[in-house]
């Protein structure tokens, strides 16, 4: 008898947590987007955005999708804008290198389907 409350409490508590999860995920998208758009707009605080944003990415267990994701650095988390990065072609392995030019850190992304 009590095994099966417990189990049946568990069960409760995790659709309650997936629940909550899914009615968040439009607004942690929402807010996201907002963030990095503000980025692009007001370079002094862009790095604050990305901050922001990937810290709701992880308190929400949401990845950021790929067209924002390219925009900031992986080793310093830093948006790379044409000021502190230079983007280079490597037609040999397919990629775009976009180097940062506060840590030397090399983010790449394919081209290639």
């Amino acid at each position: 008898m009590w095994e099966s409350k417990k189990a049946a409490d568990i069960l409760y508590t995790i659709i309650k947590y997936n629940t909550m999860r899914y009615s968040n995920k439009k607004i942690v998208e929402e807010r996201i987007e907002i963030l990095f758009k503000e980025a692009q707009i007001n370079p002094d605080y862009a790095d604050r955005y990305v901050f922001l944003a990937r810290k709701l990415s992880m308190r929400y267990n949401y990845k950021i999708p790929k067209k924002y994701k390219i925009n900031f650095c992986k080793k310093c988390y830093r948006y790379l804008n044409s000021s502190n990065c230079v983007v280079r072609t490597d037609s040999k392995t397919k990629t775009i290198n976009k180097i940062c030019l506060t840590c030397k850190n090399i983010n790449r992304t394919g081209y290639r389907k």
